[in-house]
């Protein structure tokens, strides 16, 4: 199954689509799919849909599957056509991807799921490191602020409207005794991520 992964179409261009990765990697996509979902779920619990949306897709983008497979040296075992090869088709972002996926297929079919999320978080996890920190505004404002020692942030929470199960926080950002943001949102760390956003963007860091 791992052989059939790793061959591109050009190298059996006179037969069927049976004998290439193709159908692994419609396959292997909706498997990588799933365990980005799930990673990031659990991984980024105060993250709203949509930005965890955006960091999935990034996450498993070509150009993040085809950095892996670079980086692991993939494109030297596939089988394909001279003239393929010629073209620089073992160096291609858009084959490495399919390749990654068309792995997590066959590791699937041979193993079954856990084993293929295994594989596919290596890829998530590396890619993630930074995308996710990107989208960690506490952490990466706290990073900035701690190389003076002598500043110090603090978060308060400034309102809490709302029933129970639609309350609505208000939270403010200090640095010292300087208030330098303010978010909302329905849970306290949303709105702690989105003041510390806030004071990123009066800081010129996010856009």
């Amino acid at each position: 199954m791992l052989r059939l992964a790793l061959t591109h179409s050009s190298y059996n261009s006179e037969k069927s689509h049976l004998h290439n990765y193709e159908r692994l990697e419609f396959l292997g996509d909706s498997i990588l799919g799933f365990t980005a979902a799930e990673y990031f779920y659990h991984k980024l619990s105060d993250r709203p849909e949509g930005e965890l949306t955006k960091i999935r897709a990034n996450a498993v983008c070509e150009k993040s599957l085809a950095a892996f497979a670079a980086d692991m040296g993939i494109g030297e075992f596939l089988f394909m056509s001279k003239g393929e090869d010629l073209q620089g088709g073992r160096n291609r972002p858009s084959i490495l991807a399919d390749v990654v996926e068309a792995i997590i297929a066959a590791v699937y079919l041979d193993g079954g799921m856990e084993p293929a999320k295994k594989f596919a978080l290596i890829p998530i996890k590396s890619a993630a490191t930074d995308v996710a920190a990107v989208t960690d505004y506490k952490t990466l404002l706290q990073e900035i602020i701690q190389k003076n020692p002598d500043e110090q942030l603090r978060y308060v929470l400034a309102a809490e409207s709302g029933p129970d199960h639609m309350k609505s926080f208000t939270v403010e950002v200090y640095l010292n005794s300087n208030l330098v943001g303010t978010g909302e949102g329905h849970s306290k760390k949303k709105a702690e991520q989105a003041a510390a956003r806030e004071a990123l963007r009066l800081m010129g860091i996010e856009q």
